[in-house]
C-alpha cells in the first residue's frame, strides 16, 4: 500500500529492546526502553520514538532531538539534554514536568520523581506511583481513581479538588498535604500512612457513602483505614 512500509519480521527488534547505538541514520523506534545511566553521545534522535523509554541518569546533551516523540519517558534530575531543549514541556515525566491536564492514565511512574511538576487536571486513574516523590506537587483536580500511592511520598502535596476514590495510599507519607478539598476519598485506602494526624478526624466527617465503601483490592473500607491510624487516646 502506499505510504506503508512492509514489516520484515526478520530483521524487526522489539522496540523495548533496541540500545542508543544499535541504528544509523534510521528513525529509532525505542518504545519502552531502559537507557537510563548511559552517555548517548552524538546520537541522532530526531524524530525518535522514545515514548515510555527511561532516560533518568543519562547524558543525552549532544544529541539531536528535534521532533523526538517523549511522552511518559522518564527523567530524572541527572538527566542532561542540549542548551534550549525544554524537557519539561516534552511529555516526559520527571521533576519540574509541566502535565497539566495530560493523559497518564495507567502509566507505570513507581519510584518517579515528581517533585516541582505540575499536574493540575492531570489523568492519572490507575497509575502505579507507588513509591513516587510528589513532595509539594499540586494535583488539584486531578483523577486519582483507582491510582496506587502505596509508599509514596506526598509531604505537602496539595490534591484540592482531585477525585481519590479507591486510590491506594498505603504506607504514604501524607504529612502537611492538603486533602481538605478533595472531591471524593469513597474507598480509598490510608493504612499505615504518616503525617495525616488532625486531619483524620476531618476525614471521618466525609458521608458514610464514602467513608463506608468497601475496596475490593485492600479488603477494607475508607473509615477502617483512618481509624486504624488513630492513637489508642483519641
Amino acid at each position: 500500500m502506499v505510504g506503508t512500509v512492509a514489516l520484515n519480521l526478520r530483521t524487526w527488534v522489539a522496540p523495548e529492546t533496541v540500545r542508543p547505538q544499535q541504528f544509523k541514520g534510521e528513525c529509532i523506534d525505542a518504545r519502552g526502553a531502559n537507557w537510563s545511566e548511559q552517555d548517548l553521545g552524538e546520537q541522532d534522535l530526531r524524530n525518535a520514538n522514545l515514548c515510555r523509554c527511561d532516560l533518568r541518569g543519562s547524558n543525552l546533551s549532544r544529541c539531536q532531538l528535534e521532533g523526538a516523540d517523549l511522552r511518559l519517558a522518564r527523567f530524572d534530575s541527572a538527566t542532561t539534554v542540549p542548551n534550549g531543549f525544554d524537557l519539561s514541556t516534552s511529555g516526559a515525566v520527571g521533576p519540574g514536568a509541566k502535565l497539566n491536564g495530560a493523559f497518564l492514565n495507567n502509566a507505570d511512574l513507581r519510584g518517579i520523581d515528581l517533585r516541582g511538576a505540575v499536574l493540575m487536571g492531570a489523568y492519572l486513574s490507575g497509575a502505579d506511583l507507588s513509591g513516587a516523590l510528589l513532595d509539594g506537587v499540586s494535583l488539584a483536580g486531578s483523577d486519582l481513581r483507582f491510582a496506587i500511592l502505596r509508599g509514596a511520598m506526598c509531604r505537602a502535596t496539595r490534591f484540592g479538588t482531585s477525585q481519590l476514590d479507591l486510590a491506594d495510599f498505603r504506607g504514604a507519607d501524607l504529612q502537611d498535604a492538603a486533602l481538605d478539598n478533595v472531591e471524593s476519598i469513597k474507598g480509598a485506602d490510608f493504612s499505615h500512612c504518616s503525617g495525616l494526624n488532625e486531619q483524620i478526624t476531618h476525614l471521618l466527617n466525609r458521608s458514610a457513602m464514602e467513608l463506608d465503601h468497601w475496596n475490593p483490592l485492600t479488603r477494607g473500607t475508607t473509615r477502617t483505614s483512618l481509624e486504624s491510624l488513630r492513637s489508642p487516646q483519641s
